[in-house]
């Protein structure tokens, strides 16, 4: 696996690679989720390029941008043995040079939920997203479904923009516990991981509850409500059943599929998760 950190290196990859490129865009810190999406992207394509870059216009001023945790020799190994040809490793000032100023603002689908709670955010990430599109200028590109609302802004961009690149969701990977793999896990204690499988649990009670038959937006918010408020550690962001693709949230009797999801905070760390409600 070759590892380089400038654009015109990684364009001078891509006009050398024959057949399809399938891509993985990261910022690190690799996981077994991570690692799934690698070689999904190995078994459809004929070559694998990831990037590994802490986009730091998808923070805000009070978020963990310092402290979000490093390590790309690790990375590096990881990628390589999951069949990755090519990992993109730029600094901050190779993906926004001085002058830099252009955004993508994504509209009514980055508004709500993560989109409310850090405002910006999803600026960042299409921004960053959209330039990564076009200097690897894959074929398909692969993301976890852990980030439903991220998966649902991309999506957008790249149907409005006409970019031609498949965004491609894949299952969420999860501890044996039900927790879903994220790097922010590495913030949390002893207890406050052992709590932190009540996200999970909270899930499976609207999945429960809707597999029974029940259709009550609210109902089912207040199932998943009910475990939360139940564990001492954990502090509800917000819980939400919405529409998987607009993000709106679900009022009165839900359709399917519908988008069970929530941020919850251990102590100082803010992890999300989800689970589509299908017929």
């Amino acid at each position: 696996m070759e590892r380089v950190t400038t654009v015109r290196d990684v364009r001078a990859w891509r006009r050398s690679a024959g057949g399809t490129v399938g891509f993985v865009p990261t910022m690190g810190y690799l996981h077994a989720g991570h690692v799934s999406l690698v070689e999904r992207a190995r078994r459809d394509n004929g070559r694998v390029v990831a990037s590994v870059f802490v986009n730091p216009t998808q923070f805000g001023p009070l978020e963990d941008l310092a402290r979000y945790p490093r390590d790309l020799e690790r990375d590096q190994g990881l990628l390589e043995a999951a069949g990755c040809d090519l990992l993109f490793a730029p600094p901050a000032e190779e993906m926004y040079p001085a002058g830099f100023e252009a955004v993508v603002d994504v509209g009514a689908v980055a508004a709500p939920l993560e989109g409310q709670r850090r405002p910006g955010h999803f600026r960042g990430v299409a921004t960053v997203v959209l330039k990564l599109f076009g200097i690897v200028q894959p074929d398909r590109a692969y993301f976890g479904q852990k980030d439903a609302q991220q998966l649902a802004v991309l999506r957008k961009v790249v149907r409005d923009l006409d970019v031609p690149v498949e965004v491609v969701g894949c299952p969420t990977v999860r501890e044996p516990d039900g927790l879903a793999m994220s790097s922010r896990n590495s913030y949390l204690s002893l207890e406050e991981r052992k709590a932190a499988t009540v996200l999970f649990r909270a899930l499976c009670a609207a999945r429960d509850r809707w597999a029974g038959g029940e259709r009550s937006s609210d109902a089912l918010r207040a199932a998943m409500r009910a475990i939360l408020d139940a564990e001492p550690l954990a502090r509800a962001d917000y819980v939400s059943l919405a529409d998987p693709l607009t993000l709106r949230e679900h009022e009165g009797a839900a359709t399917a599929p519908a988008l069970a999801s929530m941020a919850v905070f251990l102590g100082r760390t803010r992890l999300i998760d989800n689970l589509l409600l299908e017929v």
